[in-house]
């Protein structure tokens, strides 16, 4: 895969299999997805840290501090977890070896060793699917950090283009990126040398939320908003410096900790922004670090008796583009809804007024129509409201940011009081929140998609039976979906249809 943008044939994309920086080999841990303007895919690399080797004790007096400080920011430490670095013999061209992070060879850039190889992973890639010649790129003007998507808004001509990701982890932020060239509809037929064009040159930003229902997009650029030479958490040299650690920068840039943002999607007729937060809990957030974006700590208390801590259910909050400009450097913002079983304290846990008919755990996936504009699909990745209920897909149809109120939720943790104020949509009641489909025992609903006319859905069903440990003979598994009996669990994309013909979820 090509390496492209700021941080492509720098000194820190430098390994044995690219001297110049100017590649690297495959992608991992392909999370969700962006379809580009212009005909291409994107799809991200989301929790990738965790499979390379290096054992931080024997590796940590070979590197810099600088180095270290962008290992530990992204976890790059330990075996990895499929421990492919540690296979013996290797292959000639370091197949298993390509995974080893530490610094083994006695070059001074890294050309003989993978010593820089983690910094080729954790980014957006884009991929012609009509070219089967076509190479992938990476997009390093979009940030490395936990991809969970890249979502684009609307194609305007004369605009720039803007694409809103999450970064899937807990205290993690919100970012967009905007493209300095201005969209041109002749490029539609360009495929991959349009990304060239819109995915290299432009600007990053992380979102900042403030307590007044409003918020910033601060830009992530070398030289401004303490992303300096002289920042005294990590000295930043240049722009690649800046994109390769995005966390960092946003760290410097004083952005807001959100509880594991997640999807993103953008309404095809007010542009405004959804992006859910899935969960945190108490250790990640506790309760004296609740914000007007982030509000709630509670206890989610399973049927078993099993205390759950923090914010187990988590929240959708979408925001509004200062004059609906995709380059605003400023927005507003709600939550839109809140997950919450509906039995809990109607006051400061199930603020959205769920009923049986919607309540819901974890939101990760959001997705608008294109066939129905303005109906959202929402998935769950739930493990906390699984006493009740498996993993969902819930139809919603939204309003828009602020047709709801200020309010306050008190949240209280033993003796312990904490209140904030925070802004809430308006209820959408069972008529415009409804739950559709419930998956099988131990999934994940993710990923949908439609055909043109609305007609038929596809909705993935993603590692049913995950929790167990199989046993081959007496086919003990957590699930026997989709074929049953004593069948193994399998992951499948579904299909679903009206009897009548009709268009879905309307």
């Amino acid at each position: 895969m090509k390496l492209s943008g700021p941080a492509a044939k720098t000194p820190y994309m430098i390994t044995k299999f690219s001297p110049d920086g100017s590649a690297t080999r495959g992608t991992v841990n392909s999370c969700a997805n962006g379809a580009t303007p212009w005909g291409t895919y994107l799809t991200c690399e989301e929790n990738w840290a965790g499979y390379f080797r290096r054992i931080a004790a024997t590796d940590d007096s070979n590197r810099t501090a600088k180095e270290r400080a962008s290992f530990a920011r992204y976890g790059v430490a330990g075996n990895g977890r499929e421990l492919w670095a540690t296979v013996t013999p290797d292959t000639a061209d370091d197949l298993c070896g390509r995974w080893n992070a530490m610094k083994l060879g006695a070059s001074a850039d890294g050309s003989d060793d993978y010593r820089n190889v983690a910094n080729t992973y954790g980014w957006v890639v884009e991929v012609d699917p009509f070219n089967g010649n076509s190479t992938p790129k990476k997009r390093t003007a979009l940030g490395r950090f936990a991809h969970e998507g890249a979502w684009l808004g609307p194609a305007k001509k004369g605009e720039p283009l803007v694409s809103y990701m999450g970064c899937d982890a807990r205290n993690e932020y919100i970012y967009k990126y905007v493209s300095n060239r201005r969209w041109d509809p002749r490029d539609a037929d360009e495929g991959m040398a349009a990304g060239d064009k819109y995915l290299d040159d432009g600007k990053l930003y992380v979102a900042t939320f403030n307590a007044n229902g409003t918020g910033e997009w601060r830009e992530l650029s070398f030289g401004i908003n303490s992303i300096t030479p002289t920042n005294p958490a990590y000295a930043f040299a240049d722009q690649a410096d800046v994109v390769i650690n995005t966390r960092l920068a946003a760290d410097a840039a004083g952005a807001t900790k959100m509880d594991r943002p997640e999807w993103a999607a953008v309404h095809p007729k007010n542009g405004e922004v959804y992006v859910t937060l899935t969960n945190t809990n108490a250790s990640s957030r506790p309760i004296t670090s609740v914000d007007a974006a982030n509000p709630r700590f509670y206890n989610d208390q399973k049927t078993t008796g099993e205390d759950q801590l923090g914010n187990p259910n988590g929240h959708i909050i979408r925001l509004a583009e200062t004059h609906g400009k995709t380059d605003a450097t400023s927005f507003t913002w709600d939550v839109f809804l809140f997950g919450a079983r509906a039995s809990a304290d109607a006051t400061n846990v199930n603020i959205s007024g769920l009923t049986d008919a919607n309540d819901f755990s974890s939101p990760d996936s959001v997705w608008f129509s294109r066939a129905n504009p303005g109906l959202l699909w929402i998935e769950t990745d739930d493990g906390a409201y699984t006493d009740v209920t498996n993993c969902m897909l819930l139809a919603a149809v939204p309003g828009e940011v602020g047709d709801g109120a200020r309010r306050t939720v008190t949240n209280v943790s033993g003796t312990t009081i904490q209140p904030v104020d925070t802004f809430v949509g308006k209820e959408l009641g069972e008529k415009r929140l409804r739950r559709f489909l419930v998956g099988p025992k131990e999934c994940e609903i993710t990923g949908i998609t439609e055909t043109p006319d609305g007609r038929a859905i596809f909705v993935n069903i993603q590692h049913p039976g995950e929790n167990t440990t199989p046993d081959f003979d007496t086919g003990a598994f957590g699930s026997h979906w989709p074929d049953g009996g004593l069948s193994r669990p399998r992951t499948a994309t579904i299909v679903i249809t009206k009897d009548d013909g009709g268009k879905i979820g309307v």
